[in-house]
């Protein structure tokens, strides 16, 4: 009777407003309501994207196939650091790699950093991470856990029960769900799959490589698993179409950073920083559509809450690409942005510092500690000499040219370094002392000295103390506090 009597002191023509106003209100909460966006995001480990079958590579990926045909390929897609576990900090925080604590592998973010559980969860969201997680702290990743991404047997009836269970009860309760579905392929050491359907003999090898009977049987063994990885993808595509909610689901695979083999993981170059990323939402994304916007990791947050209609929080640094998604812009950024400390990994240099800036076309690199031998994981030679990287010494110290070029090239590089990365992607022909590239050099090495800044990235300083943000050191830390 309020609200009546409240309608009767204003004109006809008032009120009348005042109720298409109401109706117009309650409509679009009601079909707001209803149409929040479920979210499975799906990522490799360790995993080059151009050996991707979508991306014309050799690895059989015909689940991945089917869903780009159904959704949108990204072919300008980038994370901020080729490790593990920065790349994941990066993605669910929406924060670059320095801003955040989270830098070095091994690591964790600063106290009080909050990530996208915490943001779907306060919308109403249901948010879960299954298999790999690599985070810390605990508190700043408030995700409902599980392991079955990483540890089913997906030829199981029913691989992910607990995924399975999220999903059955989402859709009872009316409560919208995110999925993070985080493999543990094809990382090392590759034991799954089947590596027969890659006889090493008829593998192409990437140009940057040495041909050796142990680089090609590592090389099979890994695209055997990137294919299991695929079939991960296709049994928890199955559960979105088994319980009807395939349609109101926006499906992103990603790839992760570039394989453990050299000039891939651990470096700035172009097949450490690139990704594959493959976008399904029916009814919203063009089906087949392709895209070459920059768009970065640390933009998937940003779009995810953007498209669930919740406002973006100040704190990260990523940008919603939800109109590229949805047809109505084609560009997104201008350069994104790269960093790798070698400090903290396994058998890796003390101090390599390296940090990147690239557009669509060109990749800059500098090495802040060029005087250094670069060393990580892969050149770590074995007590019997019978690893890859042996292999490749082997063949280097037998006279063999190029193996003895590629690996100088791995472990020695100069202050600086510039590719036309759309031409050249396994970055062999370096132009920094090209004339003609000079004004891009300056260009992109401005952009690299802004972004280091606004991030407190202190260069050579920064990298001298990556080993305090690691997650063991900060409990050691922690734990030597509360003793005194």
């Amino acid at each position: 009777m309020q609200f009546v009597r409240y309608l009767s002191f204003r004109t006809t023509g008032q009120w009348l407003l005042q109720l298409i106003s109401i109706a117009m209100l309650i409509g679009f909460s009601s079909a707001w309501c209803g149409e929040l966006p479920n979210f499975v995001f799906m990522i490799a480990d360790d995993c080059t994207y151009l050996d991707l079958e979508v991306y014309g590579g050799q690895a059989k990926t015909p689940h991945l196939s089917r869903l780009a045909e159904q959704g949108m390929v990204f072919t300008r897609c980038f994370q901020a650091a080729p490790m593990c576990s920065p790349t994941r900090h990066n993605i669910y925080t929406g924060i670059y790699p320095v801003k955040s604590g989270a830098w070095p592998n091994h690591t964790c973010v600063y106290p009080g950093t909050r990530s996208i559980a915490h943001y779907l969860q306060a919308a109403g969201y249901r948010v879960a991470l299954s298999g790999k997680t690599h985070i810390a702290p605990r508190e700043s990743f408030p995700f409902e856990y599980d392991d079955e991404f990483k540890t089913a047997d997906i030829e199981a009836p029913s691989p992910y029960p607990t995924l399975e269970r999220l999903i059955v009860e989402s859709k009872q309760a009316g409560t919208p769900f995110s999925i993070f579905a985080c493999s543990i392929e094809p990382h090392t050491p590759y034991t799954k799959g089947d590596p027969s359907q890659y006889p090493p003999e008829s593998l192409l090898l990437p140009p940057n490589w040495v041909d050796t009977p142990e680089t090609r049987r590592a090389y099979s063994r890994y695209l055997a698993e990137i294919t299991y990885f695929d079939s991960q993808c296709g049994r928890l595509l199955e559960l979105l179409d088994k319980h009807g909610v395939a349609d109101n689901t926006l499906v992103m695979v990603v790839s992760e950073q570039g394989s453990s083999f050299p000039f891939a993981k651990w470096t700035c170059y172009e097949l450490g920083l690139a990704s594959a990323m493959i976008v399904r939402w029916p009814g919203k994304v063009a089906a087949g559509a392709r895209s070459d916007a920059l768009v970065e990791y640390v933009d998937v947050a940003p779009t995810f809450l953007d498209a669930a209609g919740q406002p973006i929080p100040e704190s990260m640094d990523g940008q919603s690409f939800l109109d590229v998604l949805l047809g109505r812009r084609t560009e997104h950024k201008k350069y994104t942005f790269g960093i790798q400390t070698t400090r903290g990994i396994n058998n890796g240099s003390d101090l390599f510092a390296i940090r990147s800036c690239g557009t669509k076309r060109f990749r800059y690199i500098r090495n802040l500690n060029p005087d250094r031998v670069f060393t990580n994981a892969v050149t770590k030679t074995t007590v019997a000499g019978e690893g890859l990287w042996d292999s490749w010494l082997a063949r280097a110290r037998q006279g063999d040219a190029h193996a003895a070029a590629m690996v100088h090239r791995y472990q020695h590089r100069p202050p600086q370094e510039l590719y036309d990365v759309a031409n050249d992607p396994h970055c062999l022909n370096n132009l920094i002392d090209r004339p003609d590239y000079a004004s891009l050099v300056d260009e992109l090495s401005t952009a690299l000295d802004a972004w280091m800044e606004a991030q407190g990235d202190r260069g050579v300083a920064t990298e001298a103390m990556a080993h305090t943000r690691q997650a063991s050191y900060q409990k050691k830390k922690s734990r030597l506090s509360r003793e005194h």
